[in-house]
């Protein structure tokens, strides 16, 4: 199979929309990615996969430290910014010191406990060390488009 139709693929399963983040030399720096998943209740434990040709990977080998934020379904341009798909500087907030987007459904402020390299990516497991939740409705993304959640009616016969 060819990288396209395996991309292609991978597309067809809807994910969240999240913007990582850490902080070195005291600037905040930040990516969109949505390869992100809960890995254990206890202790509480994420992962994070971040491509080796990714500028954000030797900062989060750096500091050892991540903040992830799950896009709110009016936060379109954040990821598009963090994405380097559009020009914009959002504000930050920090939680537990990690720089996190405010309006966010979910602010995660993690610390590394194991890395894995894996194929072209690097998978970091992070300790959840704060945890901040909104009640918004999240951005999504299907088949490379940005998406909505939307509430289906019951339907009684």
């Amino acid at each position: 199979m060819d990288d396209i139709l395996f991309r292609n693929a991978m597309g067809k399963f809807a994910t969240g929309v999240t913007v990582l983040t850490t902080v070195n030399d005291g600037e905040p720096h930040g990516m969109t990615a949505n390869a992100f998943m809960s890995v254990s209740l206890d202790p509480k434990l994420v992962v994070i996969s971040i491509g080796h040709k990714a500028r954000f990977l030797e900062k989060v080998i750096e500091s050892q430290k991540f903040g992830v934020s799950i896009l709110a379904d009016d936060q379109e341009d954040y990821s598009r910014v963090f994405a380097g798909q559009t020009d914009g500087s959002p504000e930050f907030v920090y939680l537990a010191g990690m720089p996190v987007l405010d309006g966010a459904v979910t602010q995660l402020a993690c610390e590394v406990v194991s890395t894995h390299i894996e194929g072209d990516h690097t998978l970091f497991i992070g300790k959840v060390v704060d945890i901040q939740l909104e009640d918004k409705n999240p951005l999504l993304f299907f088949g490379g488009k940005y998406r909505k959640l939307v509430e289906l009616a019951n339907v009684e016969s």
